[in-house]
């Protein structure tokens, strides 16, 4: 920035003087002009002389790992899409072996014969460039994919990366297979849909057992502290997702209740419900709901 600078500066000098070209730059005595304007003026006077030399300074260009084709006759099964992917695969895995790079992501485009395009992204969760392990995903995600109109071109793209090194806690235990894991939730979205697949997250609610989904996150949680769960009281009470009714006539040994509750009245999802906390002569302790005139299991403590 400071040589530009000097160099604006000395260009508009040259100006005032009335020196406007190369050739009137090139008239001048390169002495008396490096004299009264420094080493920046005769630069410029033997840049303006073919005298100064420069050389070229080299920009490689980015590597982009992609592959794509399109097909003189047009797709209509998995059999074929798969095979041309493997082949794209393969050629991938070579280059990025070759610069000993790793892929954390694959995007999948396809062209159908009515110009619509599909694209999807796979985030792997351990980078890789194994083909195996890449392929498995691609074709987990094509398993259940439909498409309305045939498939006249593809084309597959990796992002490369360095390979990570990661260091865990001394007593953090990692995935023993985070691909299987991946390829395991990509069948799951793709039989039950993507807003019925993820991690569950408790909402703000006094609600029991209310609860919503979000995108399943591969980055490790952040270690808890050893005192977080010291002021926990009590045991743990498994939910039951599923309705379960105590055997009639069992011998209920102890009760605790009713236990009112209710919420969200200022809408159309107001909900109430009386709950009891029963111990069975069997040892079991359980929590039940009051509904249709009988008692429902909710929940088994621990």
């Amino acid at each position: 920035m400071r040589r530009a600078a000097e160099i604006s500066q000395t260009i508009a000098i040259l100006h005032k003087w009335g020196v406007h070209t190369l050739g009137q730059l090139a008239a001048l005595e390169p002495d008396q002009l490096g004299a009264r304007l420094g080493p920046i003026a005769v630069k410029l006077w033997k840049q303006a002389n073919g005298q100064a030399t420069r050389l070229l300074r080299l920009v490689r260009p980015a590597e982009v790992f992609a592959e794509e084709i399109e097909f003189e006759h047009e797709i209509e099964t998995t059999e074929p899409l798969l095979f041309i992917l493997r082949r794209f695969l393969e050629q991938l895995g070579l280059r990025l072996g070759a610069l000993y790079l790793v892929a954390p992501e694959i995007r999948l485009r396809l062209t159908f014969s009515d110009k619509s395009r599909y694209e999807h992204c796979f985030h792997i969760p351990d980078p890789t460039r194994s083909v195996e392990i890449l392929f498995r995903l691609l074709q987990a995600h094509l398993e259940s994919f439909r498409a309305e109109h045939p498939i006249v071109a593809v084309g597959l793209e990796a992002k490369a990366i360095r390979p990570a090194r990661q260091q865990f806690q001394l007593f953090e235990t990692p995935l023993r297979d985070p691909t299987r894991l991946h390829e395991t939730l990509t069948r799951l979205t793709g039989l039950f849909g993507k807003e019925r697949v993820g991690t569950p997250v408790l909402e703000d609610s006094h609600r029991p057992d209310a609860f919503r989904l979000e995108p399943f996150v591969w980055e490790l949680p952040s270690a808890s502290s050893p005192n977080e769960f010291s002021s926990m009281m009590g045991p743990a009470l498994r939910r039951l997702r599923a309705e379960f009714l105590p055997e009639p006539g069992a011998p209920v040994v102890a009760r605790q209740g009713p236990y009112l509750a209710s919420g969200d009245w200022w809408n159309e999802n107001n909900w109430k419900r009386a709950e009891w906390d029963l111990e069975l002569e069997s040892g079991m302790i359980c929590r039940c709901q009051e509904r249709r005139d009988e008692s429902e299991i909710e929940g088994i403590y621990d």
